[in-house]
């Protein structure tokens, strides 16, 4: 159903961008002589960029410069992906940075040495001159109708192409430096999102959701809820597009198990007897914003919004995914033989196989726990919770990238936020997805308003996880 709808969203886009750009593109279609095919073949390429080109560099009054900028896009939003890799590509490799130009200002600004105003007039060209030309069809483009919305969805497809093509990877970086001036912190809104608001707006809700799909418009309305809460963030310049939100349930206790938060029959009526305020689901609904970061102070405005408007409220946790937990343990099955289990977890599990080292054990085992029934089969599911926790534990809290941070990026972003890793939850998701992914496992993260600050510099600075008893407990293990 998600992916329906946002395939339903992105044609509902490009005919909104289409309809508000034909008028004000009109006046240019004399410029490219025959509509270009798709995919964008060389002869039609080189009549593009020259349309590219022109708009850039042309010398029109801003208006026609600005119908010039529409015509491009409605022409690009024509081609198909192929088409549109090869104008990105074009793109970035035309209309990059003039490097004879940037090398002619470098030797003014060592010329001008003596002189502080000659200095200071040669330091500002040259900073002109580093200036790609790409920006400046950038710009025009955030001029038109939704053009910034057009042009978060352009950074999405280049997102897409920078492994296969890297030089797109500078354009796209670029762009993203022109978003995260847009898209400052200070000019979002927080919105709540209910039952009641458009219907438009709860299409993209589902469309967006990526942590735990939305299966159906009933499912949607319990997590609407009187004991749920949906916030998002919004931005002026697009005001119909959430940039991220979160979903809330108020419950009371720390929840440990996705399916029964969501369950519909077990939804609860009366939030005022909730203690606790669980995060199960952040997502991100503009790619093309990726690298700008919202969700930290996302988090924190909620918390203080909800501390506000429901005082019963004395936890704020989350009941998060362990993405990357399944595949890291399989890395760590094919390149460590032992050191993987504890002696009374390997002398637990060799009930149930005829293989001996620690890796062969787990690669016999854990294809078995899709297949758990009854019996003893059963009996195996159990005897797996401690060892897979214990892993799990020591992958979240332990494991590092060469930057020092928690490799797991859910764990990451809680961490550096100053929450603390509070409990491992096993069969916390049995979806096919969360089986995938951590076996089944979810994490809770505590954010204790006292100490939030004092764990992200610990984080931040000092490479410190902070981690409750329980889980200090099971990595002692």
């Amino acid at each position: 159903m998600a992916n329906l709808n946002k395939t339903n969203l992105i044609d509902k886009t490009i005919a909104n961008l289409w309809k508000a750009w034909d008028e004000l593109s009109s006046s240019t279609a004399h410029y490219i002589s025959g509509k270009p095919r798709p995919d964008l073949p060389q002869d039609d390429l080189i009549k593009v960029m020259a349309e590219v080109a022109d708009c850039i560099k042309g010398k029109s009054d801003e208006a026609s410069l600005r119908a010039k900028a529409a015509a491009i896009g409605k022409t690009y939003l024509e081609l198909n992906e192929d088409g549109r890799s090869k104008f990105l590509k074009a793109l970035a490799a035309d209309f990059g940075v003039d490097r004879q130009l940037v090398d002619e200002k470098i030797e003014f600004v060592k010329n001008s040495s003596d002189d502080k105003t000659l200095r200071l007039r040669a330091e500002e060209e040259l900073k002109i001159a580093l200036q790609p030309t790409w920006r400046v069809l950038l710009g025009r483009f955030t001029t038109l109708p939704d053009g910034v919305k057009f042009l978060v969805d352009m950074r999405t497809e280049m997102l897409s192409l920078v492994k296969t093509y890297p030089e797109i990877k500078i354009l796209s970086n670029d762009l993203r430096s022109m978003l995260s001036a847009w898209f400052d912190i200070g000019l979002l809104e927080l919105v709540q999102i209910d039952w009641g608001s458009p219907a438009s707006l709860l299409e993209k809700l589902i469309a967006y959701e990526s942590v735990h799909a939305i299966r159906s418009w009933n499912d949607l309305k319990n997590r609407l809820g009187p004991d749920r809460r949906c916030f998002g963030f919004f931005h002026p310049n697009m005001p119909h597009e959430p940039l991220i939100f979160v979903q809330v349930a108020l419950v009371e206790g720390i929840s440990n198990n996705i399916d029964d938060l969501l369950d519909e029959s077990k939804s609860n009526d009366n939030s005022i007897k909730a203690d606790t305020a669980v995060f199960y689901s952040i997502s991100n609904a503009q790619r093309g914003l990726d690298g700008i970061s919202f969700g930290n102070f996302l988090i924190k405005t909620v918390v203080e919004k909800l501390s506000i408007e429901t005082p019963n409220l004395r936890t704020f946790a989350t009941l998060s995914p362990i993405p990357g937990f399944t595949n890291w343990l399989n890395e760590q099955v094919e390149s460590r033989q032992d050191n993987l289990l504890k002696q009374t977890e390997k002398k637990n599990l060799t009930k149930y196989t005829t293989y001996f080292t620690d890796a062969d054990i787990l690669k016999d085992l854990l294809p078995k726990l899709n297949q758990i029934e009854k019996g003893q089969q059963k009996q195996l599911f159990k005897e797996l919770e401690a060892p897979l926790t214990r892993l799990a534990a020591e992958y979240i809290c332990n494991i590092r990238n060469d930057r020092g941070r928690a490799i797991d990026p859910v764990a990451h972003f809680h961490l550096s936020n100053g929450a603390a890793v509070y409990r491992l939850n096993w069969a916390a998701d049995t979806s096919t997805k969360g089986k995938a992914q951590s076996f089944g496992l979810m994490v809770n993260y505590e954010y204790n308003l006292k100490e939030i600050q004092i764990n992200s510099s610990a984080y931040e600075v000092e490479k410190k996880v902070a981690a409750s008893s329980i889980i200090k407990n099971i990595l002692k293990k």
